[in-house]
């Protein structure tokens, strides 16, 4: 079957649009695939728009691949959109590698397109092989299970109509329609890491094994399907695990232990927050610590706090719980700004509510700054050793409730320090023995 009436009946199979009056926007470089796609649009007489990014990383050759698009469209009356970009600059200010930075660009602005002009979809020129060495990357960085479906035929808005198609195939519709494309010379090179796959792995899997290709197709299809039942028996565990408090995620350790397989849960509870499968030890290790001990992603902790881990984010204004490993340190959360440092014992020990002082023999770091709870107590300055709970001590003192949800405590080795801006523990109070003390202000920002 030649390609063309593949593609349309895979048109047809997929779905890729509802309406023969909506009009698809077509991702086209001028390279060889993405050519052969929109003939195959024109042929088939799917309603279609063109958009070309220009990239600027190949000069003179770059404005050659716009123009051969841009000529193109105009002898076969199709819309054309077109854009540059300064790749390289926006490559250092994100601090990002020039393909990724490209390839955010271009999708970025691919959308726009579509949104601006009502287009129903976005199609790229993602061809089988593509595929392949997507899911041969993915393998090879541990991505797990969801790494294991490639690139998606459809993707939201993006879709994919020649993800059925083999390069060969694309080549060989090329050559028999004479259809006029460009190289792009860096695809001969082995500098980005699919080049890599593409000159250097794949040679040799087709050389053992001359299917390939067509194989790990199907097999990528299947892989999908069973995704698809992992991520509801995923989701189920999540929803058994986690608990919403405020704007942290509490899961109870016991439960967590109980689990199996339990590598494979922990690994699925918190890659979405940046942690990497090489951490998953250290996060099971946590399960046997003892409170205060944490790991950190770029973005969150994993905080071990009596029964529970609690998953929190880096931003002190976007948690409920913050990590104190050492002083001098600021905090700032949506409401105050806590500052701890290590001074002298001094002179006299302020009066005033927004200041602690306390102890320092009394002090193991890190430090748990977080907000009050139910259930929390401590033994009040002044009152000896006796226990109070904080929300009869918060009944006392007449504070109201829009204010008691803002309270934040300070914890060591489960012991309430200081509750903030209102009251010092007890047991970590200076004495005639101090010879340090941990001085934490907590004033409104």
């Amino acid at each position: 079957m030649d390609l063309l009436k593949q593609f349309q009946q895979n048109w047809i199979r997929r779905k890729f649009s509802s309406s023969a009056a909506e009009t698809i926007l077509l991702a086209v470089s001028g390279g060889g695939d993405s050519m052969a796609m929109a003939n195959l649009f024109l042929k088939s007489n799917i309603k279609f728009a063109v958009a070309h990014c220009n990239f600027q990383l190949r000069g003179a050759e770059a404005d050659k691949d716009e123009d051969l698009v841009c000529i193109w469209c105009k002898e076969n009356s199709i819309t054309f959109h077109s854009t540059r970009f300064d790749t390289k600059q926006a490559s250092v200010e994100w601090k990002k590698g020039t393909q990724e930075t490209a390839r955010i660009l271009r999708y970025e602005w691919l959308e726009s397109v579509r949104l601006g002009h009502r287009y129903s979809k976005t199609a790229t020129a993602h061809h089988a092989n593509d595929n392949i060495e997507t899911l041969l990357m993915n393998l090879f960085k541990g991505t797990g299970i969801s790494g294991l479906h490639g690139i998606p035929v459809m993707n939201g808005p993006i879709i994919r109509p020649l993800l059925f198609a083999q390069k060969e195939d694309i080549l060989e519709y090329i050559k028999i329609n004479e259809i006029i494309f460009r190289e792009d010379a860096s695809n001969a090179t082995d500098a980005y890491l699919r080049n890599a796959v593409r000159l250097h792995i794949m040679p040799v899997l087709k050389e053992w094994f001359p299917n390939v290709v067509q194989n790990v197709s199907e097999s990528i299809d299947r892989f999908a399907q069973v995704e698809m039942l992992y991520k509801k028996a995923i989701d189920h565990e999540k929803k058994k695990l986690t608990e919403q408090r405020g704007q942290d995620i509490y899961i109870p350790t016991r439960k967590l232990e109980k689990c199996e397989p339990l590598e494979t849960i922990c690994y699925e509870l918190f890659t979405p927050y940046g942690f990497s499968s090489a951490q998953t030890p250290q996060i099971i290790s946590l399960l046997a610590s003892e409170t205060g001990h944490f790991i950190s992603s770029a973005t969150h902790h994993i905080i071990r706090n009596r029964d529970f881990l609690v998953l929190t984010n880096v931003s002190a204004e976007e948690t409920d719980i913050v990590m104190i490993e050492a002083a001098p340190h600021k905090v700032d959360t949506a409401k105050y700004r806590f500052s701890f440092s290590i001074t002298g014992k001094p002179s006299s020990i302020p009066t005033d509510n927004k200041l602690a002082c306390i102890d320092m023999d009394k002090i193991d770091f890190p430090l748990i700054l977080r907000k009050w709870k139910t259930g929390d107590y401590f033994y009040p300055l002044g009152m000896g050793m006796k226990k109070k709970k904080l929300s009869n001590f918060f009944i006392d003192n007449k504070v109201p409730l829009h204010e008691k949800e803002q309270i934040w405590v300070l914890e060591c080795n489960k012991r309430i320090a200081w509750v903030a801006g209102m009251r010092l523990d007890e047991r970590f109070k200076i004495k005639s023995s101090t010879e340090k003390v941990l001085m934490v202000r907590c004033e409104l920002k």
